[in-house]
């Protein structure tokens, strides 16, 4: 009889060992772990966890920056079956105790710097049964942590063996849970099987070679995604199959990843406009060549002055696109020949590389209206982006009402408003709750950042929309000005003004107010939060 293989996380190790790959996986420049070693850590703590009583099923949290370890919990706890929950660790005290009680976690792998936050939160897990501290340096003292320490997570390891035997099962076991960092309500649960984590990995690398940005086993990869969010995007699982050499961070600090990025000759990265904008702003930066450096931006839009500032230092910088609820990524920019027949300058290059880019392998991407009707790719119709795909999360986690909201009409709703062009590119115009609406006519917010993004004197710039009282919404602009530059209010909607003169721009897209602030308030994983702008700066519209 034909063996019935099933699509399971422990088969993605088997390449790289079959390969013998001799990449290393990289701590901070200071730890490293051949793919023979990585193995044996993944076998070690799989057997820790057994040791501690984890079952098939059982939830597995972890809260941790970026690491060898945490990629070691990647493959580990779902082989054994169990459900790895990643803690977004940049969420308030209350909403972390939440998702952990609401994933039933009952085993924390925690980072030693996030102990103060669980001791605040202890009260209200009453499932944890055991905790695992993950340290650099010194582990805490055993009465620090009460009767829920297990230990540290390097002595638990060197005390389990070097070899687990993990089980066969079905590939539809759910493997990961996480959640949404919606600026809306409690977050919701997102889980995926391993079926579905299988296919992100071999169709994530398919729609890299299909964009021109193929990655290889020669590669040098560098997260600059928080790996508590979607799976890293999905690019860790796909580093490991290919056996790369993997290069993790901990936590952010632009100086030491600069130092990095160069020490390691990192190759491929990915992250959020923000990140890529501190990089490049940091005085470090002067003295890095970036010229081998591919990264993919996502997670919110790219503001084309960012894109400028990126291709000028020869990085080759181009859009992703997805979401938590699609594994996450459904499209990568694509740069054709096609695509620049007609205009081969380099304001055309820009634009293609800020575009959400082409849907990738096996994903199917659509534009509805409100009654679910289908609009056309014609690069003018605007609607709510909806896919569908092997990859996408079937439901929410005990909430049936937000499931089938989210799969309205058979297709997945993505809340996002956008345009496809001919070539298949799809341009993200807004968040359908971001988009201002003023006297009858939509004026996208992106689109009004990224003029203002194009000043040189300013550093950030969020654009929402305020009531009015005769048109309904009208758009504010929220700037954040560089050290030292000289930006008035008549400045900032001069910008607008310049553009509606040349008709990019409806008349309407004038901003009434401009504030400048210090910062902009941020979500967990660094977009901007423009519920709680809304909220500061709203009460502008009552005046």
């Amino acid at each position: 009889m034909p063996n019935d293989y099933q699509l399971l996380i422990k088969h993605l190790l088997k390449a790289p060992v079959a390969r013998a790959s001799r990449r290393q996986i990289v701590y901070r420049g200071a730890l490293r772990f051949t793919y023979p070693d990585f193995v044996a850590r993944v076998h070690r703590l799989a057997g820790s966890l057994t040791a501690l009583g984890a079952k098939p099923g059982m939830r597995v949290a972890i809260a941790e920056w970026d690491s060898h370890r945490y990629l070691e919990a990647y493959f580990a706890v779902p082989m054994l079956g169990c459900v790895l929950m990643m803690v977004n660790i940049r969420l308030s005290p209350a909403q972390i105790a939440y998702t952990l009680d609401h994933s039933d976690a009952e085993i924390l792998l925690i980072n030693k710097d996030f102990l103060p936050v669980c001791r605040t939160m202890r009260g209200r897990l009453p499932k944890l049964r055991h905790v695992i501290v993950l340290t650099d340096d010194a582990a805490p003292e055993e009465d620090d942590q009460g009767e829920t320490y297990a230990g540290d997570y390097e002595t638990l390891l060197a005390a389990a063996a070097p070899a687990c035997d993990f089980p066969d099962f079905d590939e539809n076991t759910i493997a990961t849970i996480f959640y949404t960092t919606g600026t809306t309500g409690a977050p919701k649960g997102v889980c995926f099987s391993h079926r579905q984590l299988v296919l992100h990995t071999l169709t994530l690398l398919s729609t890299l070679a299909m964009s021109g940005c193929s990655v290889s086993h020669e590669d040098v990869y560098m997260p600059l995604t928080p790996l508590f969010h979607v799976h890293g995007w999905g690019f860790p699982y796909a580093a490991t199959l290919m056996g790369m050499q993997q290069v993790y961070a901990g936590r952010f600090e632009p100086s030491l990843v600069l130092q990095l990025i160069a020490a390691e000759r990192v190759t491929f990265s990915h992250c959020v406009p923000t990140v890529l904008q501190r990089l490049l702003a940091a005085p470090e930066a002067d003295n890095v060549d970036f010229s081998a450096w591919r990264v993919i931006v996502g997670g919110a839009a790219m503001p084309a002055a960012l894109c400028r500032t990126a291709l000028a230092r020869a990085i080759d910088v181009r859009s992703g696109y997805g979401m938590s609820e699609s594994c996450p990524i459904m499209t990568v920019g694509q740069i054709t020949s096609d695509m620049l027949a007609d205009d081969p300058g380099p304001a055309r290059d820009v634009e293609i590389r800020c575009a959400a880019g082409q849907p990738g392998a096996l994903i199917e991407l659509a534009l509805a209206d409100d009654d679910m009707n289908f609009l056309p790719h014609d690069g003018r119709s605007v609607g709510e982006v909806v896919a569908r795909g092997p990859c996408l999360a079937a439901f929410y986690v005990k909430d049936e009402a937000a499931s089938a909201a989210l799969w309205r009409g058979g297709w997945m709703h993505t809340g996002d408003l956008g345009r496809i062009d001919e070539f298949g590119l799809l341009h993200v115009l807004d968040r359908s709750k971001d988009v201002i609406k003023t006297g009858g006519e939509w004026i996208s917010s992106l689109a009004l950042e990224d003029v203002i993004l194009g000043d040189s004197r300013v550093s950030e710039c969020a654009v929402i929309a305020i009531y009015d009282y005769m048109w309904g919404e009208r758009p504010a602009a929220i700037v954040v000005r560089k050290p030292d530059a000289s930006l008035t209010e008549d400045d900032v909607k001069s910008l607008i003004r310049a553009r509606v003169e040349l008709g990019e721009l409806s008349r309407y897209a004038i901003p009434d107010h401009v504030f400048f602030a210090e910062t902009l308030e941020k979500t967990s994983v660094g977009k901007l939060d423009k519920k709680k702008l809304r909220v500061i700066y709203g009460a502008a519209g009552q005046v």
